[in-house]
Order: C-alpha cells, then sequence, then structure tokens
C-alpha cells in the first residue's frame, strides 16, 4: 500500500494515471459515439430508441457505468491535484528561469477546458441519462427527448461549444499521454498522428453533428 501511494504522489505516477484513465475514458467515447449514431437513422428513433431501452437492462453495462464513473473521478481528482501542484510549486526561482508561454496556456487551458466539460457532463447525464433510468414511462422515447432537447438553440449551441473545448482538452491530452509513454517516435509518427486526429477531432465532431442535425432539420 504504501508503495502504491508513493507511485500515486510521484510526479510520474500521476501523470501515467491520467493518462490511462484518459485512454479507457476515450474508448468509451468512442463506443458511445457509435451508440448515438442510431439517431441519424431514417426510421424516426425506433433503433435509438431500441437501443437506449436496452442499454440500462444489461447487468455488465450497469457495472461498467459504476466503473466509468468512478474512472472519470478518479481522472478528474487526479489530473485536478497535479495541475493544482504544478501551479503552487512555481517558487521564486522558477520565476527567474525563462518561461514556457506555451506550456503555460496549455496548462492553463487543460484545467479550464476540463472543468467545463465536467459540467457539461454534469448536465448532460441529468437530461438524459438520469430521465432514462428514473423518469422513463411506458411511452417513454429517448429520442425524443434527444431531439426535444438538441433543438432547444441554448442548449444546441451549448453542446456544440462543450464539443469544441472537448476536441481541445482530448488534442492536447492525447499529446501529453504521447509523451508520457514515449510512442511518438519516428518510425511511429504518422500513424500516432493519425490515432491523434481521430481522437480530438472527429470523436468530438461526431458528437457535434447531433445538435446541428436537430437544429438544422428539426
Amino acid at each position: 500500500m504504501r508503495a502504491l501511494l508513493d507511485f500515486y504522489n510521484s510526479s510520474v505516477g500521476k501523470k501515467l494515471i491520467v493518462g490511462l484513465t484518459g485512454i479507457l475514458l476515450i474508448s468509451y467515447l468512442v463506443i458511445h459515439l457509435f451508440g448515438n449514431l442510431l439517431i441519424f437513422r431514417n426510421d424516426g428513433g425506433e433503433a435509438f430508441d431500441t437501443y437506449a431501452e436496452i442499454l440500462p437492462q444489461v447487468v455488465v453495462i450497469r457495472v461498467i457505468e459504476i466503473g466509468l464513473f468512478l474512472l472519470f473521478i478518479f481522472h478528474m481528482i487526479t489530473a485536478a491535484y497535479t495541475w493544482f501542484l504544478n501551479k503552487f510549486a512555481r517558487g521564486e526561482a522558477y520565476k527567474l528561469q525563462k518561461k514556457n508561454e506555451t506550456s503555460k496556456l496549455t496548462s492553463r487551458t487543460m484545467f479550464l477546458t476540463g472543468s467545463i466539460v465536467f459540467i457539461f457532463l454534469v448536465v448532460h447525464m441529468r437530461q438524459f441519462w438520469f430521465n432514462s433510468r428514473y423518469e422513463a414511462g411506458a411511452n417513454y422515447s429517448m429520442f425524443e427527448v434527444v431531439r426535444e432537447t438538441l433543438n432547444n438553440p441554448v442548449y444546441g449551441i451549448f453542446y456544440i461549444v462543450a464539443m469544441f473545448l472537448l476536441g481541445f482538452h482530448l488534442k492536447h491530452g492525447f499529446q501529453s499521454v504521447c509523451q508520457t509513454f514515449g510512442v511518438r517516435t519516428k518510425s511511429y509518427v504518422s500513424f500516432i498522428d493519425l490515432v491523434g486526429m481521430i481522437v480530438w477531432l472527429f470523436i468530438p465532431l461526431g458528437f457535434a453533428l447531433m445538435p446541428l442535425y436537430f437544429l438544422l432539420y428539426f
């Protein structure tokens, strides 16, 4: 136990934990996106409603949901803890050194974008996840809930802005993970850059298309 605490409190340990939990959360985003793409099927939301109805009934899915929640909290706490340590560890000697403004901006915006994404997640879960689990009636249609919510200009635009910030967060997060694990070598740089683009561009774009779809066509 002592060894685990020492590892967690070390700079390398926290970076590895943030990186690993970030990778797992990205994996979930990919799966979640594929499920949500059923919204675009021209069947009046039938396929998406079936998908949304089945998920809560699968015990494994419920266990995974709890695990994802704990994983996200662990990722958020560790990332925030690391950010605050780095911020307050800067003494007078550090201030005399030449400052890397790009690095400072990246660190600052990572905390900011992460915080905004967290706020979005709370609102998102209250609007969709909580409704589907605890307020669903006999004639409940998740597709209609999504349509009515994302067709609201305020929430729709908020959703799009949040996805833009998520993309920014994922871009710098993915770069940090690659740097931490030392995988962005000359041999794999093209492949890593391609994966990075899929992560920070196409995942948020896929989610952002949903409010755009409802705002423009409904």
